[in-house]
């Protein structure tokens, strides 16, 4: 019986790591077991902890290690693992720095979450070891706002961590008076936050916002 394929998410920003995990699980006839992770350090200790892990699912810009240093800190830990870079750009640079680095695919964020599946499971039957030569993947995360440009995302990705806390509450729908009391913060507060955070995605009202998600 093959082993089942080991997949370690590694993004700082929960809702999109719960998006993934979400997607990955629904996946019929293939039997996944996910890991995560939050910082590239978290990630360095999950893969030494979890030598076997089939592929990495890792963002670029983490909140120890920004841009391409991180992952090519991972490959140097690490130069046996297949690694697969997730971000919010498609500059063509980017993704050509990625590839030379000998990331076996490239993950866009944004888009249908089905493209996600179907890159990992590409990835996944691909031959394993390190990808110098193989052609990037373009892709999709799950469960991210589906704007119409790369722009509108950067603007998301670049929220800082409590905005990030207080949109992923909005989004389970809490109201601002709970989100007051789960963070400690003010109401008044609380509703400076929302505006930001609605002024930031370009939505007119918190409905507008949920359904971006769903």
């Amino acid at each position: 019986m093959s082993p089942v394929p080991k997949i370690l998410i590694v993004d700082d920003h929960a809702l999109l790591r719960v998006g993934i995990v979400t997607s990955l699980s629904a996946i019929e006839g293939t039997p996944l077991e996910l890991l995560e992770a939050s910082t590239l350090h978290d990630a360095i200790e999950a893969y030494r902890a979890h030598p076997d892990t089939t592929l990495v699912l890792l963002d670029l810009n983490m909140p120890d290690c920004k841009g391409l240093q991180g992952l090519k800190q991972f490959l140097e830990a690490f130069p046996q693992a297949r690694v697969a870079v997730i971000s919010g750009t498609q500059d063509e640079f980017v993704i050509g720095q990625v590839r030379a680095l000998g990331a076996v695919g490239y993950v866009t964020k944004g888009q249908a979450p089905g493209s996600m599946c179907d890159i990992v499971l590409s990835l996944l039957s691909a031959t394993p070891g390190p990808a110098n030569g193989h052609a990037a993947h373009h892709g999709s995360s799950a469960r991210f706002p589906r704007f119409p440009s790369s722009s509108s995302y950067d603007r998301v990705a670049e929220l800082g961590p409590r905005h990030l806390e207080i949109l992923e509450l909005v989004l389970s729908g809490c109201s601002n008076q709970e989100i007051s009391t789960a963070t400690g913060l003010s109401l008044g507060t609380i509703k400076n936050y929302v505006s930001t955070i609605l002024l930031a995605l370009d939505v007119k009202s918190r409905s507008h916002l949920i359904s971006l998600f769903r």
